[in-house]
């Protein structure tokens, strides 16, 4: 399939799909906890941004990213492109993706391989749902992995943005969630 067949083609599909390498693979629905971190974020960048040039968008706009097109959870957009569109974001600042099982393996690898090569990307961040843990990998630092838990706050300093992790996982519960609570109440009784 050409890029111009998937790109108008998604104008008439009732699902979402991603364009990889010339296949277009058809993305399953999320789950509550997905939604709750992918709001979450959306959230705090929104409320960040408030009267600024910088916007983010939420899971139904595509990225261009070297010929591919993915949906991200989140991403923020701080300049317009020449060649955005209503539909298509060519030069994010920003890209989030929440993690599954299912699609762990991929974010980390082929969707990172083909991000890190947007030229005004910044930041790209995987979240964790099944524990609490967010790895962000920034340009400044040479795109390694940093990794913050709860109770951490998260910097953006180009965005001029902090984020608390806590925050990002309001609402939900899981194992990491459960064991850092648990660490609370623990250390209130000493």
């Amino acid at each position: 399939m050409t890029e111009a067949e998937y790109l108008n083609g998604e104008f008439t599909s009732k699902d979402k799909h991603q364009f990889v390498s010339g296949e277009v693979y058809a993305m399953a629905g999320a789950s509550v906890d997905h939604n709750r971190i992918s709001g979450n974020i959306f959230s705090e960048f929104r409320i960040a941004f408030k009267g600024q040039s910088c916007e983010p968008f939420i899971a139904d706009m595509k990225v261009s990213a070297l010929g591919d097109y993915y949906y991200p959870d989140v991403m923020v957009v701080c300049d317009d492109h020449k060649d955005d569109s209503d539909y298509v974001k060519h030069a994010p600042k920003l890209i989030v993706e929440v993690l599954s099982r299912s699609t762990r393996v991929f974010d980390h690898s082929i969707k990172q391989a083909k991000y890190l090569k947007i030229p005004l990307l910044e930041y790209y961040v995987l979240i964790e749902q099944d524990l609490c843990e967010v790895s962000v990998l920034s340009r400044s630092a040479g795109f390694i992995p940093q990794y913050y838990y709860l109770g951490d706050e998260i910097k953006f300093p180009i965005l001029d943005v902090v984020i608390s992790v806590n925050d990002i996982y309001e609402r939900i519960e899981n194992e990491g969630k459960t064991l850092y609570l648990q660490s609370l109440l623990v250390g209130d009784n000493k």
